[in-house]
């Protein structure tokens, strides 16, 4: 059956170099590079195709969280127990800016549109956004409408989407400045944006999914199967948005079929809770990366 939906079936490459958890695992945009963040507190840049580290980036004073590229590759952003966004040169390995401003651990962060901005969300219970081209530290814009941490964050265009442990998924237009929740009634603590922009995908400290119409907030479908109920645990949908997928409490990633919401395919390749995972940007290109605990970062491939 894998072989058939040309999922990603075995472990082509294990990349080593963290010392303890990783936490965030992300494919830049072409997906020949990835990034890691880690509890050591380093950032790693990898040819994750041929298990090559390439570059590491060194001046967290606490665990990295989450990290992001830059859509021309050129710059990283990463954030953790530091309460402040880094934003580095990716070729010198130089920190180019702090951003300051939240005042507690930071779950998540995104480049907007254009690369300009950063977006961030806190435990703080707030959403930042950052001018990368002003010489300020501090932001531009706070929405703290949320009753508890920040748990991830995606945009849009114009458009900010977060989840929160308070239940809600808020999406807030920049533009209009406006403001829409959606009530799921369970700590979220992922959200993911489909590839044509149309859903969002919401992880639930309930073992289930759900995919939401991102104009209307209305659910679609729901997903279940996995285990998560007491970490974050990364979820997204595959290059065609054919798929839904999911790490697991129980060491493995499952794969959904986005319409009929039955499971398709599950893979096993971590001894605990897959932390994070990134599925490859291009069509046609069945490939992802997961991390766990250990260390260790699997490359798959079909």
């Amino acid at each position: 059956m894998a072989a058939a939906l040309a999922l990603p079936a075995q472990i082509a490459v294990t990349l080593t170099g963290h010392e303890g958890p990783v936490m965030c695992v992300r494919f830049n945009k072409s997906g020949d590079y990835c990034l890691s963040g880690g509890s050591d507190r380093t950032v790693k840049l990898w040819n994750p195709a041929k298990g090559l580290l390439v570059k590491s980036y060194t001046a967290h004073a606490h665990g990295v969280l989450s990290v992001a590229a830059s859509a021309d590759n050129s710059r990283l952003a990463s954030v953790g127990g530091d309460k402040q966004v880094f934003f580095w040169d990716v070729a010198s390995g130089r920190v180019l800016r702090k951003f300051r401003g939240h005042t507690d651990k930071i779950n998540a962060v995104e480049f907007g549109a254009g690369g300009d901005v950063l977006v961030s969300g806190s435990y703080d219970r707030t959403v930042r956004v950052w001018d990368c081209r002003s010489n300020s530290w501090d932001p531009i814009q706070t929405m703290d409408p949320f009753g508890d941490s920040v748990t991830a964050v995606a945009v849009h265009e114009s458009s900010i989407m977060a989840s929160s442990v308070d239940g809600t998924v808020r999406t807030f237009d920049i533009r209009r400045g406006e403001m829409f929740t959606e009530h799921l009634h369970q700590p979220v603590t992922n959200v993911a944006l489909s590839h044509d922009g149309k859903c969002l995908l919401a992880s639930r400290l309930d073992s289930r999914l759900l995919l939401l119409e991102r104009a209307s907030g209305d659910v679609l479908n729901e997903y279940a199967g996995h285990a998560n109920t007491q970490y974050k645990i990364a979820a997204a949908l595959t290059n065609t948005d054919a798929h839904v997928l999911s790490g697991s409490e129980d060491g493995k990633v499952y794969f959904w079929d986005l319409v009929s919401g039955e499971v398709v395919h599950t893979v096993g390749g971590h001894a605990g809770p897959v932390s994070s995972l990134a599925y490859h940007p291009k069509p046609g290109q069945h490939a992802m990366l997961t991390a766990d605990h250990s260390g260790k970062i699997r490359y798959w491939a079909s």
